[in-house]
């Protein structure tokens, strides 16, 4: 039987189907809770030039999809850090290869649009983040002509400026490196003043949610020790070294891969990557006081500790796996179990929106591509499961996560 329709009925169907689509539009741009930036070294089975995924996270389910106009170029080559401004407005991404930090703005549907690009003082710049109107690079040699990779030596640590503009969205742009009132140079050499020759590279970088210190984890690529250096933030951002520079020197191990602290500001996490550990401390005015050692999963690469809940959670990239902890009163952590993630994690980050969400870059993912493992987070536990068809493809060697609330950004 052939069923017939009228004009009218045909009309009603479309209005429906309208409002269908309207419906489930509406409903898609709702329950996406956060963008994700995804840094790939390079695109799969392209050029060496960096690539830039940016994931929406599915509030209901943890499910995480690229934005249609995913990816965008990193603006230079090989992509190793990434952070956000403290607006949410900006994202600002290391190229190593390039000595540059590429400034975006964030569209308010998660698109990226190339601002400015500034170089780092050193050489290779490998970690960032963000605090306040401060952005801390670290690069891995101190500038040319006073190293070079064919005579390389101690790495070193810089600040720039964020200067908020009055345009919308803001163009939250880097000024010149301040300068170090010290030496008179535009950065803070990592050196042991006991040792002044030996070669420290480093590793990682992180600011107290206070701002009042940064921290930066390094090697002794002679004496196989690992050390933090401590940096009080005066003024301007100007760097005050804690203990008169001498770095701390705690049980970090051999070659500390990653460091966090708790939204209080009253802890830090350090992982060891060679023997498989974090380290806890407590800070008080910039020192740090050991808590205690934990263990990890094989050669720890990552750590995030959860702003809202007592959770810190440590990728490991040899055995593919995220160690879940809980964080005692005293700062310390208890393990909660391992979690299988793609294979190589080397970046993880907590959803920003609902802190509900956690997710790792897989370095070497599958095959040609990379992946994002997603998990969703029990707030209660702090235990993990996989998010709804995790992992998800990215491009070629994920190195670097950021994300931010959807709705944070203005609309670009």
């Amino acid at each position: 039987m052939r069923m017939k329709f009228n004009k009218s009925s045909q009309l009603l169907l479309v209005s429906v189907a309208s409002l269908l689509v309207a419906g489930l539009v509406t409903a898609c741009g709702t329950l996406t809770v956060d963008f994700v930036f995804v840094a790939s070294s390079k695109a799969a089975g392209a050029n060496n030039y960096g690539q830039m995924d940016v994931f929406e996270i599915n509030s209901e389910s943890g499910f995480m999809r690229q934005i249609p106009t995913s990816p965008f170029p990193s603006g230079g080559r090989n992509p190793v850090a990434e952070a956000v401004s403290s607006d949410n407005t900006n994202l600002y991404v290391v190229n190593q290869d390039d000595n540059s930090i590429v400034q975006f703005i964030i569209g308010n549907d998660g698109k990226l649009y190339p601002q400015n690009t500034v170089n780092t003082p050193g050489i290779y710049p490998l970690a960032v983040a963000v605090s306040g109107m401060n952005l801390f690079v670290v690069d891995t040699y101190q500038p040319l002509p006073t190293c070079s990779t064919a005579d390389p030596c101690s790495g070193s640590v810089a600040v720039f400026p964020i200067t908020a503009s009055s345009s919308s969205p803001p163009s939250d742009a880097l000024g010149p490196p301040i300068a170090n009132p010290g030496n008179g140079t535009n950065y803070w050499p990592l050196t042991l003043s006991s040792s002044p020759k030996d070669i420290i590279l480093p590793t990682a970088v992180n600011v107290l949610h206070s701002g009042a210190a940064v921290f930066v984890t390094a090697y002794d690529t002679t004496a196989s020790t690992g050390y933090v250096f401590g940096f009080t933030v005066g003024t301007g951002g100007v760097l005050t070294p804690v203990n008169g520079g001498v770095p701390h020197y705690m049980g970090v191990g051999v070659h500390p891969s990653a460091i966090a602290s708790d939204s209080s500001s009253s802890y830090v996490y350090v992982t060891d990557s060679t023997n498989g550990i974090v380290v806890s401390y407590s800070v008080a005015s910039g020192v740090l006081t050991k808590l205690s050692d934990s263990p990890t999963g094989d050669q720890p690469s990552a750590i995030v500790v959860d702003p809202l809940y007592p959770y810190a959670y440590v990728a490991n990239s040899l055995d593919s796996t995220v160690t879940a902890y809980s964080i005692g009163s005293s700062g310390a952590l208890t393990s909660l179990g391992a979690y299988a993630t793609g294979t190589q994690p080397v970046a993880i980050g907590i959803d920003p929106s609902t802190n509900h969400f956690l997710f790792t870059a897989n370095y070497l993912g599958n095959g040609v591509v990379g992946t994002v493992s997603g998990f969703e987070l029990s707030t209660t536990t702090g235990t993990l499961v996989n998010s709804q068809n995790s992992p998800y493809t990215a491009n070629a060697q994920p190195t670097a996560v950021a994300a931010i609330s959807h709705g944070a950004a203005p609309q670009k």
